[in-house]
């Protein structure tokens, strides 16, 4: 029995203020690492309302896109262990660009978030061992490059938001 190739849609904010990136420094399974503020959409949800739910539990910070950086294919492999199969995900991840707010410190960081922080782009490039995903840093390159998409580019039919029929 074959199944169908499903990939993982994520969504990430790419928010960029005096010169500096807002990054999350994040515990995974490789250890501390850094990524854009960046999280699965939600069943139910649009791709806008996936990346500002996920900037804002992973930064405490409320975001507003402005557009479009970005749509991205990557794929991780992972190699298993005696006791667990190897993971092999492909995502699709749709960056935004956008501004944020102050943080709420009565927030609470999402799971496994150590904190949010501002990173240049030199600094960015200098930690690349760290980075959870290859893609962190090609949309900081694409956003330095002026690629701003309109935010009209993704159309989320209303069958989505509709409440499921029992």
């Amino acid at each position: 029995m074959s199944s169908r190739w499903k990939p993982s849609v994520t969504v990430a904010a790419i928010v960029e203020h005096l010169g500096r990136f807002l990054l999350v420094e994040e515990h995974t399974s490789d250890g501390l690492c850094l990524n854009n503020p960046a999280g699965h959409v939600d069943p139910g949800e649009s791709p806008l309302q996936g990346v500002v739910r996920e900037a804002l539990e992973e930064t405490a910070r409320a975001f507003v896109p402005t557009g479009i950086v970005g749509i991205y294919l990557s794929r991780s492999q992972r190699a298993g262990t005696e006791r667990e199969a190897g993971r092999d995900t492909t995502y699709l991840r749709i960056a935004f660009r956008g501004t944020v707010g102050e943080p709420d410190l009565s927030r609470a960081l999402d799971t496994g978030i150590v904190r949010a922080l501002w990173m240049t782009p030199d600094e960015i490039r200098a930690s690349v061992h760290r980075h959870r995903s290859p893609l962190l840093l090609r949309c900081v390159d694409d956003h330095l490059a002026g690629v701003n998409l309109p935010l009209s580019l993704i159309t989320t039919d209303e069958s989505v938001f509709a409440v499921p029929s029992k």
